[in-house]
């Protein structure tokens, strides 16, 4: 009886694992080259915030952007069609992935501990990546806004309004109190990163401008909007929000917020 029962365990066993490789030969297999894991000091190497912009992009835009700030790799194997997914420090949004299963996208990191998570985009393959920056010089980024949509081919514009009335948008991306827009992405599904080192206290509105839908027959596109105070630390906070924008030329406001 209990060698009938070892027997049977066996080959459930070894009829599992076959059941597993099977399912991994077909599965995707996500590599990230960059930002890389572990300790690391960003000291010394340029890491602009800022992005150059060709209007209207072809593609997300990373000339000039060393390893410390881009997120950057491939997926390999059998891609479903569609975006992946891409997670940073806790904040989802769609990651456009190219032809070949290519994906960049510059970032700006703050000090300390950061982590990556990328999805393929049948969800069958996930890489993370944790790395501690040592660079106590780099500042922490107090207030962060980012915008993701879900359809390609379309262009949808962050537009941030601090309290002194600085007014951050694609044609004005880094003003005097240092707010800032990272890149302008007019491709689909975004994303577009408003930052702040040192915010002022007061009001902020947050605005989203849906510019265009190009010729991507699916007008109607899910903004998605994440507000994140105080990131990095224990009074970290994070608001997300999703509005249906139906139109091009159609301006809404998503959030109006005090900071702190």
């Amino acid at each position: 009886m209990i060698k009938l029962k070892f027997t049977r365990l066996a080959f459930a066993v070894g009829t599992t694992v076959a059941m597993l490789s099977a399912t991994s030969a077909f599965a995707a297999d996500v590599n990230v080259d960059a930002p890389r894991g572990g300790w690391r000091h960003s000291g010394g190497e340029s890491s602009p915030f800022t992005q150059p912009v060709h209007y209207p992009a072809s593609s997300v835009n990373t000339e000039g952007q060393n390893e410390m700030a881009l997120i950057k790799g491939r997926i390999n194997g059998n891609i479903k069609k569609g975006p992946g997914k891409l997670i940073v420090n806790g904040v989802g949004m769609p990651l456009s992935v190219g032809a070949a299963g290519e994906f960049a996208r510059p970032y700006s990191f703050s000090s300390g501990s950061n982590n990556v998570e990328v999805r393929s985009p049948d969800g069958s393959d996930v890489k993370r990546v944790q790395f501690f920056d040592t660079n106590t010089s780099r500042p922490l980024t107090r207030l962060r806004v980012v915008l993701s949509w879900d359809s390609d081919g379309t262009d949808l514009d962050l537009h941030v309004i601090s309290p002194d009335g600085q007014h951050v948008f694609y044609g004005n991306r880094v003003v005097a109190n240092g707010g800032a827009l990272d890149v302008d992405v007019t491709t689909g599904y975004g994303p577009e990163i408003y930052a702040n080192t040192a915010p002022i206290k007061g009001t902020y509105h947050v605005y989203v401008n849906y510019y265009g839908s190009g010729g991507n027959d699916k007008d109607l596109t899910i903004a998605k909007v994440a507000i994140i105070s105080q990131e990095g630390t224990l009074s970290e906070k994070q608001q997300i929000f999703q509005v249906p924008m139906r139109k091009a030329g159609e301006l809404t406001l998503i959030k109006s917020f005090t900071y702190p």
